[in-house]
C-alpha cells in the first residue's frame, strides 16, 4: 500500500454479515466531521468499535496516567460528530469497548483513565474472559438472551466513571466495572465494554448482539 492506512476489524463486519447486515467503512477524516450528519442519514445504523484511549481532555481533564495511549484528535472528533448524530437522529447504534467510552464521554460522562485507578488488579480486565450480570428488562439482556453471560471477553484498561445524562447502565462486572449501558429515550443506542466479536462466531449469546443491532437497523 501507498502511505497510511486506516482499518476496520474483520471480526466485527462478519459478525454483522452473520446477523444479515453489511458494513461500510468510513475514514475518521477531520474532513467528515462536517458531513456526519449526512453520513448518519444514509446509515441504517452505526457500529463503533475498539480503539486506543479517548484524550482525557474530552471529559474535562489532564492526562494523569501512564497508560493512556493511542490518542488520536482527528478519530476523537469524527466518532463524537457520528455518536452525537446518531443520538440525535435515533438511529440504532452498536458502540463496543472505546466506542462505549465514546457514547460516555459524547454525551457528557467521564472515564477512570486506569482501571488500576478503582481496583487493586490494574490487568483484570485486560485479555480475559469474565462473566457479566445484565438487567433483565435490558436490551442487551433480550438481544444476548440471558441475563448472565458466563464468557465474555475483555481487552481494555479504562472503563466508564461518571455515567452521561440519557444513559443507564444495565450491566456490570463482579468487580463492579460497568459492561453495558443504554440510551434512555433512543430506541436501540447499545454500548458494551467486552468484545462480542471475538468470539460471536461460536458463541450464539456473543453473535445475538450483532442481530439484534441488525433487526433493530431494518
Amino acid at each position: 500500500m501507498r502511505g497510511d492506512s486506516y482499518s476496520n476489524g474483520v471480526l466485527y463486519a462478519r459478525a454483522v454479515a452473520r446477523a444479515g447486515g453489511v458494513v461500510t467503512t468510513v475514514a475518521p477524516f477531520v474532513e467528515h466531521v462536517a458531513k456526519a450528519a449526512d453520513l448518519v442519514a444514509a446509515s441504517d445504523g452505526v457500529l463503533i468499535q475498539g480503539g486506543g484511549d479517548i484524550d482525557p481532555q474530552r471529559y474535562g481533564e489532564s492526562r494523569r496516567s501512564d497508560t493512556v495511549y493511542g490518542i488520536v484528535p482527528e478519530h476523537d472528533d469524527f466518532e463524537f460528530a457520528i455518536v452525537g448524530e446518531a443520538v440525535r437522529q435515533n438511529k440504532p447504534l452498536l458502540a463496543i469497548c472505546r466506542g462505549l467510552q465514546v457514547l460516555n464521554v459524547a454525551l457528557g460522562g467521564t472515564l477512570h483513565q486506569d482501571v488500576g485507578d478503582v481496583l487493586v488488579d490494574r490487568e483484570s480486565h485486560w485479555n480475559t474472559y469474565h462473566p457479566i450480570s445484565l438487567d433483565a428488562p435490558s436490551r442487551v439482556a433480550r438481544a444476548m438472551k440471558t441475563e448472565a453471560p458466563t464468557r465474555s471477553h475483555s481487552f481494555h484498561h479504562q472503563a466508564l466513571n461518571s455515567i452521561a445524562a440519557g444513559l443507564r447502565v444495565v450491566g456490570r462486572a463482579p468487580d463492579g466495572i460497568v459492561e453495558a449501558v443504554e440510551h434512555d429515550s433512543c430506541r436501540w443506542i447499545v454500548g458494551v465494554q467486552w468484545h462480542p466479536e471475538d468470539d460471536a462466531a461460536s458463541d450464539s449469546e456473543q453473535q445475538g448482539l450483532f442481530d439484534g443491532f441488525v433487526a433493530a437497523c431494518r
